[in-house]
This record gives structure tokens, sequence and C-alpha cells, in this order.
């Protein structure tokens, strides 16, 4: 055996980091698989991917701990700062970093003590978000004709219930059965008061008028259900009015806070949402007896009014004959009136009749017939006059229209002479030997071919005698009109 040190050690085996640490692990999980611990949670964080963090501590020792976002929402309570619980879960390792921490997969809170702080905190954070506040609260409906009742469909609450609304006030109501009581009442409540509000008005199922949530008596953590807090903003967001029922008059849930209206117990929560139909069919006897009474004194107050009135009027009979002595006086001056306007109008008429003879109306003729043939006189040798100097302007445009007419010459024996693509040939100089022209006479067009040689120099064409203008012929007597 060597003396030297250390020699006695070279044969052990070497572990890597990694195996150690995964050792350490595996040894840990294998011997802390189940855990039970009480601490005070510290460091709560809610990570963005559904995750918790936390850190579980004592007066002398933590431990870190984290919750998978699958185990969330089967945790009793909310992780809080400052909240002491109790959890269970397994002990591991995280190799990367040389640390041990406990997977939570359940948490309650330890003892009512704990759980009464958390709800104070949570009822103060709901407080400042103005949950609470009276003027968001809804009114009740007066005569509701659907009542929905979210509570147990056994047990003496919903018997009782039923009942009371029977005895007061005949209406159509639904229950919809939940558990009260355990992790899956406040879901269960919760899925409850939604479906009531997903409701159509005109739907084949009535949608309620007022929600009745009722629970029978019991101790905190039997109604610690009804503090949850998702249930809270349920009941806060509902827009049918509810009434808030759980427990006796004693006990207070956070959900008696947000709601509308709290009753002590579920029988009153049925005499809140209900009202007394005898009492509301004496009131209506009561009203008509009045309404009756009120319309008798008022019509016995007219007629006395009217009496009072009517001695202060003329009699009929007087007034009658007044109005006939004045139509007697009339009537009997009508007559004379009337002649003596016929007398006066005749004397008139008699009057005027002597001035007109039919001299005056054949006057006016024989001044406007002298006028018209003075007229026609002075008119007759202008109209003459215009229209020989229009005839004189006629024949004058129309010899220069013959003069310009192009097509005048052809039949005085020219011709025009074009270029293949029309244009007008001027000069026979612009003509080169053999170029093919076209030759328009005065009935037909005929095509040609220029040769190379000038042509001799024809005679000039002998000149036709002009004729002699067209006098304009004298004008037909028309006579006279008269």
């Amino acid at each position: 055996m060597s003396d030297l040190p250390g020699e006695s050690d070279s044969n052990a085996k070497a572990y890597s980091v990694s195996e150690l640490a995964f050792a350490l692990k595996r040894t840990l999980e294998e011997s802390y698989g189940f855990v039970r611990l009480r601490g005070e949670l510290s460091k709560v964080t809610f990570h963005g991917n559904g995750h918790v963090y936390l850190t579980l501590k004592d007066d002398r020792a933590s431990i870190d701990g984290v919750v998978w976002k699958g185990s969330v929402r089967a945790l009793s309570v909310r992780p809080e700062q400052g909240l002491e619980v109790i959890v269970t879960g397994k002990i591991t390792t995280f190799p990367a970093g040389s640390r041990y921490q406990i997977v939570i997969e359940t948490m309650e809170a330890a003892g009512v003590g704990a759980l009464l702080a958390q709800l104070e905190r949570l009822k103060a954070r709901l407080q400042a978000e103005g949950l609470f506040d009276s003027a968001r609260k809804q009114t009740l409906p007066s005569m509701p004709a659907v009542v929905g009742v979210v509570t147990s469909p056994t047990g003496a609450v919903i018997r009782d219930i039923l009942h009371r609304i029977r005895d007061r006030w005949p209406c159509h109501v639904i229950v919809w059965p939940v558990v009260v009581q355990g992790d899956a009442a406040a879901a269960q409540v919760r899925a409850a008061i939604e479906g009531f509000n997903a409701l159509p008005p005109d739907g084949p199922v009535p949608r309620p008028d007022v929600l009745i949530i009722a629970r029978g008596g019991g101790s905190v953590e039997d109604l610690w259900a009804f503090n949850d807090e998702a249930l809270a903003r349920c009941v806060a967001a509902s827009s049918i009015p509810l009434i808030s029922a759980v427990g006796h008059e004693t006990d207070t849930t956070l959900i008696d806070f947000v709601s509308d209206r709290r009753a002590p117990t579920p029988t009153a929560a049925a005499e809140m949402a209900t009202p007394v139909l005898s009492e509301l069919r004496a009131g209506i006897a009561d009203l008509t007896g009045r309404l009756h009474r009120a319309g008798g004194r008022l019509v016995e107050d007219r007629r006395g009014r009217i009496e009072t009135l009517g001695r202060s009027l003329a009699r009929v009979p007087d007034l009658l004959e007044l109005a006939e002595q004045r139509f007697t006086l009339a009537r009997s001056r009508l007559g004379a009136a009337l002649e003596r306007n016929v007398a006066v109008h005749r004397t008139s008429l008699v009057r005027i009749g002597s001035r007109l003879n039919p001299a005056l109306l054949l006057r006016p003729q024989t001044v406007h017939q002298d006028r018209l043939i003075r007229l026609t006189a002075r008119m007759l040798p202008a109209m003459i006059r215009a229209a020989e100097r229009a005839q004189e302007r006629l024949i004058s445009l129309s010899k220069l229209h013959a003069s310009v007419d192009p097509s005048a010459p052809l039949k005085r024996g020219f011709a025009r002479v074009h270029r293949m693509d029309g244009g007008l040939v001027r000069e026979g100089q612009g003509l080169s030997a053999g170029e093919t022209v076209r030759l328009v006479f005065a009935d037909t067009d005929r095509n040609a071919v220029i040769d190379g040689a000038a042509g001799p120099d024809l005679p000039p064409p002998t000149p036709r005698p002009a004729k002699a203008p067209r006098l304009p012929s004298a004008p037909p007597n028309q006579g006279d009109l008269f």
C-alpha cells in the first residue's frame, strides 16, 4: 500500500455535476413524494404562463414552491401575500440552480382566522373597485312574472321559498339546481347566474325578472364558496336583479355586499321578490272606492255650480220674444224697401238708355276704317320698291354663283385635271412624263397618261354673247280692299 496521501481514493468513481444533481433529485422525490406543510405565503407571483411561484416560510426557515397552472384552479384558496396555509405536494430539486422546492398540489387556509383575513383583504379590494356602491344596485321589480332560484334541489330551503311564493304571489318559478357547499359550489352557482342572464326574453324558457341565491345556515367553512371572488364579480355583473339569501341573519358572505338586495333568510328573500296578491287586491278595491267617491263628489260639485250659474242667465222665452220682435219689424220694412230700390234703378236705366243710339256704336268703326285705308295707301308702294330691290339682289347673287361654280366651265368644253390622289393640277410643268392623271368632263371622267412632248398652242375660245338682263315685271294690280 502506498503511503502517498490521496492515493487510496484514486479508484473512487467520479460523478459529473449533472449525475449528482439528478441523483439528489430522485432521492428527494422518492423520500418526500408526499409532504404536508404549514407556513405563511410570501413572494407570491402569478406568471403569464399560468403558473404561480411563491415562498412558504415560518420564523426560522423558508422553502420555494410552485403551483403548476393545471393545479391553480383546484386550489381552495387564492394564494396571497401573508396568508397562512396548509399545502400538500412533493419535494423536488431544480438541478440548474442547486435549489430544492415543493410542487404544490392542494392548498387550504390554516384555520378560520386565515380565511377571515383573506376575506377582509378581498372585501377591501372589491369595495375600492366600487362593487359595493349602492348607486350601481338595481331596483327589484314590483310584480315579477318569473322568479329564478339558484339553490340545492333538496332540503328545506327550496320548499320554504316555493311555499312562500305560492301563498303571496302565484307566478312562474324556475329552479336551477346547484351544490351549495364544497369546492364545486362556487363554479356551479356562477354558471347558473350566467345561464339565467343568457336566456333570451322571448325564448322557449322564460327569462326571470329577479334571481334568488339561497342556502341554509352553516359554519364559515360551509359558506366559504359564496366568498369566491369570481362568483362575487359574476353577481355584480348580473343584468337581472339579484337577491342574496345565504345562511341565517347573522351569517355574512361576500355576495351579500355585491348583490342588489340581501335577505336575512331564504323565506325573507321570497317575500322581498314578490308582493302579496291579497294586499294588492285590497289596495285596488280601496282605490276603486275612493275613485268612485271622488267622482261622485266632483259631479255633485259641478251640478251645484251649474245650477248657481243658471239662475243668473236670462230665460229662453225672453230671449226669443226680443228676437221675434226684431224679425217682425225687419220683415215689415223689407217689402217697401225692395220696391223703392227697384224704382230707383228703373229711373236710372231710363235716363241712361235715352242717350244710347246706333250712331254711337258706328262712329268708332268708321274712324278705324278710314285709318286702315290711309295706312294701306302708304304701305303698298313701299312694299313694291322693297320687292324690286330684293329681286335685283337675287339676280346679282345668281350671277356671282354661276361665275364661281367650278363645274360651269366643263359645260363649255373645258376639263379639270386631277392627280390620282385627288389633288387638282394647276400648272402643266408640275406633271412628269408617264404620270397618270384623271380628266373630269361635264358628263364623265377619263384617265390619261402624260407624254414627254409639249403640245401646240390652241387658239383662245370664242366668247359667247352675253344674255340681256331680265327686267322685273310690273307688279300685278292688287285692287283696293275697300
